[in-house]
């Protein structure tokens, strides 16, 4: 049975890091152990005082987002949240980029239908771009990770549904790339179609991700996957 903490006293203190797994401006991630296993760790308690309330904040839409799937499959289940410290279960597997489904007309399929799953949730993930938010599984099935910026609200909320829609034209940019023979008539034509989000994010937000990330946090370009070494 998931275990399944929400209680602000725990704190989680019979475990070992294993591996680091990631470190930036919002936190460290690490791989964990205890007696019932391996566990991810996000950990806020090192994040310097003037990033401590934006990344409190991303940490909190992760735990409510993980509460709204909690016992979906190829997803992250919460075990605990305190507002210092997120566990979220251990999936083995490798980034997309680490392991290119490269023709592989399956993992494709099973993606989507796993994006339908998540929608129906009444959850949008938000941030699908990013090859290392989507797992190679070691059965070689999709998985997600990483809710920071997940949307959560009614699932036929004619917005959702926008959101919904934009996780789906990510799937398909990374179906191009990697398996583009199997990209249906209709999965073109949502690739060519660009909705007014898009447009605006990438008008308005994007400069402003770009400024904050690169120039105040110093990141690489690679869409915020960590800091310059």
């Amino acid at each position: 049975m998931t275990r399944l903490t929400y209680t602000v006293a725990m704190t989680h203190v019979d475990a070992v890091e294993i591996q680091a797994l990631k470190a930036d401006s919002f936190g460290r991630i690490a791989l964990m152990q205890d007696a019932e296993g391996l566990f991810v760790r996000r950990d806020l308690r090192h994040v310097p005082t003037w990033l401590r309330l934006p990344a409190w904040w991303l940490a909190r839409r992760e735990a409510a987002a993980l509460r709204c799937i909690q016992g979906m499959p190829a997803t992250p289940q919460l075990l605990r949240w305190n507002g210092r410290v997120l566990d979220r279960s251990y999936m083995e597997g490798a980034a997309m980029y680490q392991r290119p489904p490269r023709g592989d007309t399956a993992y494709f399929a099973n993606a989507r239908r796993l994006l339908q799953a998540l929608h129906r949730r009444g959850v949008a993930h938000n941030d699908l771009a990013k090859e290392a938010n989507w797992l190679v599984l070691a059965d070689g099935q999709p998985a997600l990770i990483d809710f920071q910026l997940a949307v959560r609200g009614p699932p036929r909320a004619r917005w959702l549904r926008l959101l919904a829609r934009e996780d789906l034209r990510h799937l398909l940019k990374h179906k191009r790339m990697y398996c583009p023979q199997a990209l249906t008539p209709v999965e073109r034509r949502l690739l060519q179609r660009h909705s007014w989000l898009r447009n605006a994010w990438f008008a308005t937000g994007k400069p402003v991700y770009r400024f904050v990330t690169r120039k105040l946090l110093q990141w690489e370009d690679n869409e915020g996957q960590g800091p310059k070494p």
